[in-house]
């Protein structure tokens, strides 16, 4: 019995003190991409480098095979971020502020270079330890597990996103899971520990808002030559110009995207494309550059199977998209004419699905048309730049807000060209064309027209137009009205009116 209550007595002091280690805080360690920052570190190092100077490529391609450390450090090196607009969780960055309040320890452990982390560090001075990739050991993984076991072995909190954190959720006391995907989240419940989730936006809808896929009504062009060709009523031809449609709609919105990366930094400095789902870090950029390459490889494949000529077009268009996102459209003047080039070159993609006879007339209207509104674009930038007290060369563009007068009246001219081209275009080819039904009709487009652009540049003098006109358009119920009637009017002049519409002995 002695030797019984003597064990009771030794054992009694470290019960209470294994329970009062249990009630002790322990370190809550954060990851930081993908978690604390909406973004990866390492992608956004690679898109500056390649952004500075393409041919980097080719270097990197030589870091590869020396390891990820290696590699993430040389990116770490070479790179410039400002670490201050990358977009973070401002949720779980309050939880963080809130346990650095309440006395915890606050690490950050993360598998992107040291030297990143350390400028992260400089951004959220709430860490009182980093933890990271060195150059010679990439942290991930289970190497981050068993780095935090050896510095804390009385355990641990861990807020992570990704499958690759599930052995540190493993080794830790307590799972926070931030913004991981339903799969992540089943794996990380199934390891019988509390869990905390930061849920985050969805990735569909905003991979969808990314897209643009209201920008594919531009894409409507290529069905112009259709109409004002004499094909209306070929079967045939609606299903190529439907190709051609759909191709340039891919290739499109793969364009979009890759120009939201390259255009990171200046999209985040900017008050309202901060917002867009690449920048504010909803849509992830892995998840951007994979819909990328499948939006390239299907608009192209589309195009190859709507004919050789599409094909040709459609890589024209891409061609001059690149070179747009790449310097044109930092070159003032240049870059509205690059715009409105893509519109015409639009319609040539049309005039090449379905075989018909080129217009110059046509292909000069479109070209002046969406110039101007190319221009009403940059003139709404520069007024919010002016507006804000913004002085010097906006982000990533070549304008000034002392420019915003120039830009309005070469918009302004642009959009009355535009209608004088189409009066010529009646007058000089329409009403010769045999194949149109009623080319009377095509009078009322010039009158719409003159509406519609009116509209655009009223509100664009009244701070009341969206930064992209053709958005607004396809919101606007008067611009929506117009096009209605100009559709009509279209319909109207390729099949005519039935005759008991008409009266009689008139004929258009």
């Amino acid at each position: 019995m002695a030797t019984a209550h003597a064990r009771r007595a030794e054992t009694a002091p470290i019960l209470i003190e294994d329970a009062a280690s249990a009630l002790r805080p322990v370190p809550l360690v954060i990851d930081l991409d993908g978690t604390l920052l909406r973004t990866d570190l390492l992608l956004e190092g690679i898109i500056a480098l390649l952004r500075r100077n393409p041919l980097m490529l080719l270097v990197m391609l030589l870091w590869l095979p020396r390891g990820r450390a290696f590699f993430k450090r040389r990116i770490a090196e070479g790179a410039v971020l400002d670490v201050a607009t990358l977009p973070a969780n401002a949720a779980l960055l309050a939880h963080i502020e809130a346990q650095k309040a309440a006395g915890q320890e606050i690490v950050l452990a993360t598998a992107a270079d040291e030297l990143m982390a350390l400028r992260a560090l400089r951004r959220f001075p709430v860490f009182d330890r980093v933890v990271a990739s060195d150059g010679v050991r990439n942290l991930k993984g289970e190497a981050k597990a068993a780095q935090l076991r050896a510095l804390y072995p009385q355990g641990f909190d861990y807020a992570g996103d990704a499958a690759a954190d599930l052995p540190v959720w493993a080794a830790a006391r307590r799972v926070i899971v931030v913004g991981a995907s339903g799969s992540v989240l089943r794996a990380a419940r199934r390891l019988g520990k509390p869990v905390e989730e930061f849920p985050a936006a969805s990735r569909p809808r905003a991979l969808l808002k990314a897209l643009r896929l209201h920008q594919w009504a531009k894409n409507a062009l290529v069905f112009v030559p259709l109409v004002l060709g004499g094909r209306a009523g070929d079967a045939q031809a609606w299903g190529s110009a439907g190709l051609a449609f759909l191709a340039l709609g891919l290739v499109a919105s793969a364009s979009y995207l890759l120009n939201d990366l390259l255009d990171l930094a200046h999209d985040r400095a900017h008050w309202s494309k901060r917002e867009r789902p690449l920048a504010s870090g909803r849509l992830p950029i892995a998840t951007g550059l994979a819909a990328i390459v499948l939006g390239l490889a299907g608009g192209l494949a589309v195009a190859a199977w709507a004919g050789a000529a599409v094909l040709t077009g459609v890589l024209a268009y891409l061609a001059l998209t690149l070179a747009y996102s790449a310097w044109l459209k930092r070159v003032p003047m240049l870059d509205a004419l690059t715009l409105g080039s893509l519109f015409s070159l639009r319609i040539a993609v049309g005039v090449a699905a379905v075989a018909v006879a080129w217009s110059p007339w046509l292909l000069t209207f479109s070209m002046f048309l969406f110039t101007s509104l190319s221009f009403a674009k940059r003139h709404t930038e520069l007024r919010g730049a002016a507006r804000r007290g913004q002085a010097g060369t906006i982000a990533g563009r070549g304008y000034e807000p002392a420019d915003e007068p120039v830009v309005l009246a070469f918009g302004i001219a642009s959009g009355l060209a535009s209608v004088v081209i189409f009066i010529l275009y009646l007058a000089n080819e329409a009403f010769r064309h045999a194949a149109l039904a009623a080319p009377l009709a095509l009078w009322s487009f010039p009158l719409i027209l003159v509406l519609f652009m009116g509209r655009v540049w009223l509100l664009a003098g009244r701070d009341a137009l969206h930064d992209d006109p053709v958005a607004f358009a396809v919101r606007d119920r008067p611009s929506l009205v117009l096009a209605g009637v100009a559709g009509l009017a279209f319909a109207v002049a390729a099949f005519g009116l039935p005759p008991s519409l008409l009266p009689q002995g008139f004929g258009l």
